[in-house]
């Protein structure tokens, strides 16, 4: 299944080939800064990148005797470059090649999620727009609340996934710095500008100061922001679980032909979208822990992150890369139903207006305290008719009065409402009449302005 969401780009950012050919960039673009210095004779990077192999199954022999990774990635280059190889690597120490190559794949890799992110701002928008009027009820503690729309859920999602697109590009940016300063980044063996000429080259800034390593800090951030962006797909699955239960059903995630939920009961149709979103993202949580603890390093630097983020960067990128895919592909094709919603809406027979009540009472006059213990008394009475009614002993559901028809008798709301005004305050539209604004504020003036206008902007 991860197959089907991940996209080959992602795939191939982390593959060890790519790797090594970053690597071998990073040497050569070394090597010609060293060349315009004259510390190199002109024409050996030229030579070097014409002749130069990248023999993946070769490297790993190597290593198997050398136990370097780095030592054996340039022995490998000897035989095919040749004499001129002894000039790769002149005043480097690997991390200068691997900090900097792991800078370039992770700016790789954010760049091809970031795209993910503006897929999905598209899909929220569309649903969002779509289901703007599709009138639900809200739920506070799991309790029926007060109504809105499904729009404006989604709305809110689509603000909260532009947040995290500013958060990605802010660590992007963070992340995108190389640092070729040697063994203990005082620059001792070559100079700054060589550190300069490559980053310039790679679409990098230098590091303005590291010790043997770019300081994980950075790395931290990176995937944290993952971390966050993980947690809020899991919030926005856990949302779809609930609506999809039996009970409530207000929406369901699409079931295609020949799909089966179990293979005992032939009737399910289960959330496994959602489910499997929720667990992926307890991966990326877990991966970010890791690398805070990466942060705190012996003195100039030990190797105990090196082997963490062989891991969890390729991981969280990739599974971020697929919960995005799949995430977007659910939205886009999630069953809604509007009746569903305006029954669940209805079942506790008009409680949810009650602050509507309240309000409208006191605005004619009423005392709070009076007004709030009136519209209570009446809720409650109701509440209990609901509630022996799914008892099966009695309630509305079998002749007892509802909450409209209790507040419309009592002596103290008709003293300050008159029926018409009673009415008005089971008007579900009254709930969704700032929408309009609300759409303006997320969405753009017209409610239409589209991702990449935004994005244009972002850019200024």
């Amino acid at each position: 299944m991860i197959e089907r969401y991940t996209r080959p780009r992602m795939k191939a950012i982390w593959d060890l080939k790519h790797k090594y050919e970053i690597w071998l960039d990073v040497e050569l673009l070394a090597c010609e800064a060293l060349e315009r210095s004259g510390e190199v004779p002109r024409g050996v990077a030229a030579r070097a990148r014409k002749k130069a192999r990248i023999d993946v199954d070769r490297i790993a022999e190597i290593e198997q005797v050398v136990k370097h990774d780095v030592i054996a990635f340039l022995e490998s280059l000897a035989k095919p470059v040749g004499p001129e190889a002894r000039f790769l690597h002149k005043g480097l120490t690997s991390s200068d090649i691997v900090d900097t190559s792991l800078a370039v794949q992770m700016t790789e890799a954010m760049d091809s999620i970031l795209l993910d992110v503006d897929e999905l701002l598209d899909v929220l928008k569309a649903r969002a727009l779509e289901h703007r009027e599709t009138v639900m009820v809200g739920r506070s503690h799991g309790i029926h609340g007060e109504p809105v729309s499904f729009g404006f859920k989604l709305a809110i999602w689509y603000e909260e996934v532009r947040r995290h697109r500013e958060r990605l590009r802010a660590v992007r940016e963070d992340i995108a710095v190389g640092k070729l300063s040697g063994a203990m980044g005082t620059f001792a063996h070559l100079g700054p500008e060589v550190e300069e000429y490559v980053c310039s080259k790679l679409g990098l800034k230098p590091d303005p100061v590291s010790s043997q390593i770019v300081q994980r800090d950075r790395h931290a951030a990176y995937l944290s922001a993952l971390a966050l962006l993980a947690a809020s797909i899991e919030k926005f699955a856990v949302e779809i679980r609930h609506l999809q239960r039996t009970e409530v059903l207000e929406a369901e995630e699409y079931f295609s032909e020949g799909q089966k939920g179990s293979s005992a009961m032939p009737h399910k149709r289960n959330p496994i979208a959602s489910e499997n979103l929720c667990g992926l993202a307890r991966i990326v949580r877990a991966n970010s822990v890791a690398g805070m603890e990466n942060v705190a390093l012996w003195h100039e630097r030990d190797i105990s992150h090196s082997s963490v983020e062989r891991v969890v960067m390729p991981d969280s990128t990739i599974l971020v890369d697929y919960m995005l895919a799949r995430f977007t592909d659910l939205i886009k094709h999630l069953l809604v139903y509007p009746a569903r919603m305006q029954r669940n809406l209805d079942l506790t027979g008009g409680l949810v207006y009650s602050q509507r009540l309240l309000l409208e009472l006191i605005e004619g006059g009423a005392q709070r305290k009076d007004a709030y213990e009136a519209v209570q008394r009446n809720a409650m009475q109701a509440w209990e008719g609901a509630r022996l009614g799914a008892l099966g002993v009695g309630g509305w559901n079998r002749g007892g009065a509802g909450f409209k028809e209790l507040v419309s008798k009592d002596p103290l709301i008709t003293k300050y409402l008159t029926m018409e005004q009673i009415e008005s305050c089971f008007d579900p539209k009254h709930y969704l009449r700032h929408l309009e604004k609300i759409y303006r504020r997320v969405f753009g003036v017209d409610g239409k302005k589209s991702v990449r206008t935004m994005r244009r902007k972002s850019k200024r």
